[in-house]
Formats: structure tokens, C-alpha cells, sequence
């Protein structure tokens, strides 16, 4: 007898291989997946412009990384005694108008030399939602706790959102390398402050839209990652407290059914060897000259060496 519905990720004709470099941009989710490939010791670059959720405003992240267009004090806005800008998330604000334009443009700078190597772009989009800055008449991608007087909220059209992922695909395909493979997903968190069916609209025009834009495109991809939390992983227990975000159990059974898909032989077995590895550095000790620990850490070193050996890029800097 089966007691759930399992939702499977169509086999990949392309893998990922253990030296391939995989850009990504998004959500909070996206995030949680580029940390596993990271404790992989896969080559990665996250959110240049930080945690960022609607098409929109990725698209002008991925022009503005495509351009390597710098950011200037008239971008800014201040509020808080703060300098801020409405492309970015949060964590690049600061008291000091070079401190911000500093972070930003050191983020465009990397992201725009990363995306020229990459191999791999995964895009994950959280909501159709928008919020335009009154003020200066400009969808944002970040709110900054400004208040909610300064900002109409809508939703973004089928033709926006359409526009807004065909334009992206554009830039990447043009600063990518040839070939570049592009997955989009959906996130799986639920964004319970627009309401329920709200945010049900808000996924289902993303799911609609997605759909559409990449039919048109060879080396565009959808993973059903929101199908596979919300069809397959159908329980609370799934969650974390918040009953929002998925549990460090659900992101790991997804990212194991993407590499199921997606990764090389090579990759598993290098991605799975790395993440022992991993577990084995967290093992602390009291006294780091007993004989045991040290024989324990000699073995962990030949393993740590063995997987450099099979790699150009640097892995495990910080053991």
C-alpha cells in the first residue's frame, strides 16, 4: 500500500560535475539549497543583491550583475538615518552612504564575474507580489521596515511576469557561458502575511508564468520543488515551528531529489564524501593532544586530502 503521493524530478540529460560553478538568486529558499552545495564544496555564488522574491526585481539584479552597472549615491534613499537601497535586501544598509554603495557594488563586481563562468543558474521565485515606493514611483524588492504608508501593494500581471523572466533568461544566456543551464523553482514558503488564498494566487501565477517563458527556451528547466513540499511532503511535521518554512529534514529530502536528478556519478559520490567530512569537522575535544583525537584527525585529513586531489578549486579553506 502507498500512504503518500511522491513527486519525482525528471532525470537531467546534462549533470552537474564536481568542478561546474552554479550561480543562484531568489528566495530564502534558494539560499538553503546553495548552503548544501557549498557544504558540498560545489563552486557557488548566492544572492549578489541578497534575499530577493518577486520577478521584477530579480530581473533588474540579473541586468544590473549583466551590465556590471554600479550603483550611485542617487540610487539611495536614506530613512533611519540609514542609506538603503530598494533593489537590495536589507543587510546591505548601513549608516554611511560609501559604507552601502561599497557593499553593493563589491556584490555586483563578484556576481558579474561569477556569472561569466557559470555552468549553472538556479532562479527561485517566492511571490508574485509587489510593492511600488510611493515617492519615487519604483517597484522595490525590499520594504526596510519603511512604513506601509510609503507603499502600494499589487500583484504583477501574467505579461509582467512573463516579461520580467524572459528578459532574465536573455541576460544570462548573453553573460553566461554557452550552454548555460537555467532552473527556475518555486518556493515552498508560504507568504501567510499576504493571506492564504492570496498567496495561492500569488504561487499559482508564478507556477503559470514560469511555464510559459521557459517553453521557448532548450537550456530552461522547472524543478516542482513547491510540488514537492506541498504534494509530496503533505504534513506539519515537515515544518518548522513558524509552520511556514520547511524543516532542515524537508530542504534536505528535496536537495537529495535534485541530486538524484541532476548531480554526475562523480558529484554524488564527491557531494556525499564532503558532507561526512563536514559532520566529521564539527568533533571537538577537550585535549587535542590525545592520542585518539589525533589519530582521529590524521585520518580526516587523508580523507580532506583525497578530495582536493580530485578537484582545481579550492574546498574545506577553513578546516
Amino acid at each position: 500500500m502507498k500512504f503518500r503521493t511522491e513527486v519525482d524530478i525528471p532525470q537531467s540529460e546534462k549533470k552537474i560535475e564536481i568542478e561546474d560553478k552554479i550561480f543562484s538568486i531568489g528566495s530564502c529558499f534558494a539560499s538553503e539549497m546553495t548552503d548544501l552545495l557549498e557544504q558540498g564544496q560545489i563552486q557557488t555564488l548566492s544572492n549578489p543583491f541578497g534575499t530577493i522574491f518577486n520577478p521584477f526585481s530579480i530581473n533588474t539584479a540579473v541586468n544590473r550583475l549583466h551590465d556590471s552597472s554600479f550603483y550611485g549615491e542617487e540610487d539611495l534613499i536614506t530613512y533611519n538615518e540609514e542609506f538603503i537601497s530598494l533593489d537590495h535586501h536589507s543587510g546591505f544598509d548601513t549608516r554611511y552612504v560609501h559604507q552601502t554603495l561599497q557593499k553593493i557594488n563589491d556584490a555586483i563586481e563578484e556576481g558579474n564575474a561569477f556569472l561569466q563562468e557559470a555552468d549553472w543558474v538556479i532562479i527561485t521565485y517566492g511571490s508574485s507580489f509587489v510593492y511600488e515606493f510611493v515617492p519615487k514611483k519604483k517597484l522595490v524588492a525590499n520594504c526596510h521596515k519603511i512604513p506601509q504608508k510609503f507603499f502600494e501593494k499589487r500583484l504583477l500581471s501574467h505579461q509582467e511576469l512573463t516579461a520580467a523572466i524572459y528578459n532574465t533568461i536573455l541576460d544570462l544566456k548573453d553573460i553566461c557561458k554557452e550552454g548555460v543551464q537555467i532552473l527556475f523553482t518555486v518556493s515552498p514558503v508560504r507568504h501567510t502575511k499576504d493571506g492564504m488564498i492570496e498567496n495561492q494566487l500569488s504561487k499559482s501565477k508564478l507556477i503559470t508564468a514560469v511555464h510559459e517563458s521557459i517553453s521557448m527556451f532548450e537550456d530552461c528547466h522547472y524543478l516542482p520543488v513547491y510540488e514537492v513540499l506541498m504534494d509530496d511532503l503533505r504534513d506539519y511535521r515537515f515544518y518548522k515551528e513558524d509552520m511556514i518554512h520547511p524543516s532542515t529534514q524537508a530542504v534536505n529530502y528535496i536537495f537529495d531529489k535534485f541530486g538524484e536528478a541532476y548531480f554526475s556519478i562523480d558529484a554524488k559520490a564527491f557531494i556525499k564524501e564532503n558532507f561526512k567530512i563536514m559532520k566529521a569537522l564539527e568533533h571537538r575535544t577537550n585535549d587535542e593532544k590525545d592520542p585518539k583525537f589525533i589519530e582521529f584527525r590524521e585520518k580526516l585529513d587523508e580523507r580532506i586530502k583525497v578530495q582536493r586531489s580530485k578537484v582545481k578549486h579550492t574546498i574545506f579553506s577553513n578546516d
